[in-house]
């Protein structure tokens, strides 16, 4: 009822803009990490200029380039520039001094060897938010190690905690790490935004991957204080053990998630398998007890669930309002009805990918319809509308200075 009142509210009210429409951002992101941030900037209505070398950026070089390209970068411009030459660094100063917005995400000192630090580029555009992403962070003893999203799931503690207790550790499926850089880092900028709109001042702002991760391992951490020797990976259990069921169970036709977070949680998930007095047992009652009991708990819900489908689990869920889900395949989740519905998925023809189902961005801002999704840029695919538009640059003088290797 809540959800029906405030989207016919919603749509009674006049539209809006989008809440960066009239940004300019320039995008140096590579791979995953920064080119998720551009991409959230872009879907909130900045116009996002993605800046590659004449090579591309090295997504591009990928036997599975086109799919992360498409999903990360739709809704930008696309330009070139070579940093190697004085005439792409001078291109691309003179864009600054039209920009509100300049992220990257190279390893710390790239951007000061080529003279283009946070600090130069400021004395520029004193209004410029400038935003790096790193695996480190720009101070302390590991700022040059490399970085990746493997690597900081290592070094974060992530892979450590996932898995089976007799099991190695292992990676989560998805790349976390780079996601989780690439969503703080668009913190990190409307923060600055919103800072800049009060001082009139520009700022330098900066996020590690590995200290983004950190706050992820709040149940792990639990366990930790309380064992530091205890074994961490639980598999499908509760990161500290304190939550019984939480597990996956079999079900006729895969699996299910449950869980029960409330003590109201378990006496609907004992009415739903037809077991009310398991609710009233001194031996189920709190969350402690079940836990002293895991095993014994995890067997009765599996006996239950293992004779029914997922969706009749779910129903069940529903009726006797327990958290579950099934655990769906990827075709399941690419083809999610109410994803569709809610507009995050769509169905694009893209130029090169044919048909494809491609994200828009998870924010929602009422009033401003989400922007219909276009397809990510070619390498270069707008250099002389940008050079023209933004600096004023004619054909010739475009010309020449792709000539002098500009880009």
């Amino acid at each position: 009822m809540t959800t029906n009142l405030t989207k016919s509210v919603t749509d009674q009210l006049p539209a809006r803009q989008l809440p960066l429409a009239g940004l300019t951002v320039l995008d140096l992101g590579q791979i995953y990490q920064g080119p998720y941030c551009g991409f959230l900037l872009a879907m909130a209505g900045a116009d996002v200029i993605k800046i590659e070398p004449p090579h591309g950026e090295p997504v591009r070089a990928r036997r599975e380039s086109l799919l992360p390209l498409a999903m990360l970068n739709s809704n930008k411009r696309g330009i070139t520039l070579n940093f190697k030459t004085e005439q792409g660094r001078s291109v691309f100063r003179d864009l600054v001094a039209k920009a509100d917005v300049v992220f990257e995400n190279f390893m710390p000192g790239v951007m000061e060897r080529l003279d283009l630090g946070a600090e130069a580029l400021l004395e520029i555009q004193p209004r410029l938010i400038y935003a790096s992403a790193s695996g480190y962070g720009t101070s302390g003893p590991n700022r040059d190690h490399l970085a990746m999203d493997l690597t900081i799931q290592a070094m974060s503690g992530a892979m450590h905690v996932t898995g089976y207790p007799d099991s190695p550790p292992l990676k989560a499926g998805p790349a976390i790490s780079d996601f989780m850089g690439g969503i703080h880092l668009y913190g990190a900028i409307v923060s600055a935004l919103f800072e800049r709109e009060r001082s009139g001042r520009g700022r330098i702002v900066e996020i590690a991957m590995q200290d983004t991760m950190y706050p992820a391992l709040a149940s792990n951490l639990t366990m930790y204080y309380e064992d530091p020797e205890r074994n961490p990976r639980t598999g499908n259990r509760h990161g500290a053990l304190a939550m019984s069921p939480y597990n996956t169970y079999s079900a006729t036709d895969g699996y299910i998630a449950i869980i029960c977070v409330t003590e109201g949680h378990w006496p609907g998930l004992c009415q739903a398998m037809g077991r009310p007095e398991l609710g009233r047992q001194e031996r189920y009652a709190t969350h402690a007890s079940r836990c002293a009991v895991m095993s014994e708990v995890d067997e009765l819900v599996a006996s239950w669930t293992r004779n029914l489908t997922r969706a009749e689990i779910m129903a069940a869920g529903q009726a006797h309002h327990f958290p579950c889900a099934p655990v769906r395949t990827l075709d399941e989740v690419v083809h999610d009805r109410h994803m569709h519905e809610r507009g995050m998925l769509n169905y694009v023809t893209h130029p090169k990918l044919g048909e494809v189902v491609l994200p828009n961005s998870p924010l929602r801002f009422h009033q401003s319809p989400p922007l219909a999704l276009r397809p990510n840029p070619d390498l270069g695919e707008h250099n002389e509308a940008v050079l023209s538009e933004l600096l004023g640059l004619s054909r010739a003088a475009i010309d020449t200075l792709r000539q002098q290797g500009a880009f």
